[in-house]
């Protein structure tokens, strides 16, 4: 039923970016003939922007980029990952020339290797040179695609680095090429795999042992996916796997969640802004795209600081705050917040009077801060009498 809802819903999206999909012919020298390419920019895609988009290629694109282009535009809409340019390659009768390999080296051979130099030689420099892509490139093949996507991991430097394999059916040593590849890689890598429990026997079968094989691997620069999807078709299982790659995947990209905060932020060694800003600097590098920080965000932070009575992370996310907007009171006032907790009553009212000529914040309106003044004020004051009455 889930995965009837989800296949659903991509077929909503699918039909609503139908109308929004350049085609090109693209003359390749390397393959000397034309290839058809399906090209889908972001919605509201700007080319005279700064903003970066990774771009993700989908092999078979004849019956495979429509999944991957609704389910990119799914998780986009949510802002579950960032907007995407998506190349779909024609290949049609073609794609078993086009996954010739060697099968015991794993390299593309013959008219495998013209492919392999289209994509990597021609195709990608062509989408860097024309669209605002960033450093962050995805592969999605399914089947005899599935297996020879992974030639592209065997390069120097991997020419993709994310790599989404659906129901792959490997051939030869390729699945103890990979192991041996992913085991000693020096660059970051996303490896996501899967199969279904009803499953082309024979692919089920090497996707099972290739899982077990890479679950064994410790490198800490490789972050690998697995799922068997229950009850779907060799076919079938290509919606729901697509959900989950992209899903997890991108995880990073996504806003905080209470996962997050609860496993890894809670027990964080060090001062709440400082895992906040190497949280986004990894997005920046891992996905070649800045994203800012948010103030709901920022707000997560500080109900997490105050449940581990971290004064300091509460008076460094305010400070963090006012750097990222200076007009907002957020940061101001949990700067003054920190201050009064302290006991420093008065530098508390100045700051938050400050607080009170800037933008209103979401969650703490100006009557609240002003009637904390007030209350401060009065306590100011009381202090002050009971200090006077001390010196007479």
């Amino acid at each position: 039923m889930k995965t009837l809802l989800l296949f659903i819903i991509s077929l909503f999206f699918c039909v609503q970016i139908s109308a929004q999909v350049i085609y090109e012919k693209f003359e390749s020298r390397k393959l000397n003939t034309t290839r058809e390419l399906k090209i889908k920019l972001p919605d509201n895609y700007d080319p005279k922007s700064e903003l970066k988009h990774p771009v993700i290629i989908v092999f078979d694109g004849e019956y495979l980029f429509e999944p991957v282009s609704g389910q990119v535009s799914f998780q986009t809409h949510f802002d579950e990952m960032p907007e995407s340019i998506i190349v779909g390659v024609i290949q049609g009768k073609e794609r078993f020339y086009d996954s010739y390999f060697d099968e015991v080296s794993g390299l593309p051979i013959e008219s495998g290797d013209r492919f392999y130099k289209f994509v990597a030689q021609e195709l990608l420099p062509y989408i860097d040179a024309n669209y605002n892509t960033s450093k962050f490139k995805v592969a999605v093949g399914h089947n005899l695609m599935g297996n020879f996507i992974n030639s592209f991991l065997f390069h120097e430097t991997p020419v993709f680095q994310a790599y989404i394999n659906l129901s792959p059916d490997f051939k030869g040593t390729m699945s103890q090429n990979v192991t041996t590849r992913l085991e000693w890689l020096e660059d970051d890598v996303f490896y996501y795999m899967a199969t279904s429990n009803t499953d082309i026997k024979s692919i089920r079968t090497s996707v099972r042992e290739t899982d077990q094989s890479l679950k064994a691997i410790n490198n800490q620069k490789l972050t690998y996916y697995y799922d068997e999807l229950k009850g779907d078709s060799h076919y079938q299982l290509v919606t729901g796997a697509l959900s989950k790659a992209m899903d997890r995947i991108f995880e990073m990209y996504k806003p905080l969640d209470e996962k997050e905060l609860k496993e890894k932020v809670l027990p964080y060694e060090g001062t709440l802004d400082d895992y906040i800003v190497d949280r986004y600097n990894r997005i920046d590098d891992l996905f070649g795209i800045f994203k800012p920080i948010s103030e709901e965000e920022l707000q997560q932070l500080i109900v997490v600081a105050e449940e581990r009575k971290d004064l300091e992370s509460v008076y460094k996310i305010g400070k963090l705050a006012n750097k990222l907007n200076p007009n907002s009171s957020f940061g101001i006032y949990y700067m003054a917040l920190h201050a009064e907790k302290l006991g420093k009553t008065k530098k508390a009212v100045k700051l938050y009077e400050s607080a009170l000529t800037l933008e209103d914040m979401v969650h703490i309106d100006r009557d609240f801060i002003m009637s904390h003044v007030e209350g401060l004020k009065v306590v100011e004051e009381d202090t002050e009498t009971d200090d006077e009455d001390e010196e007479n």
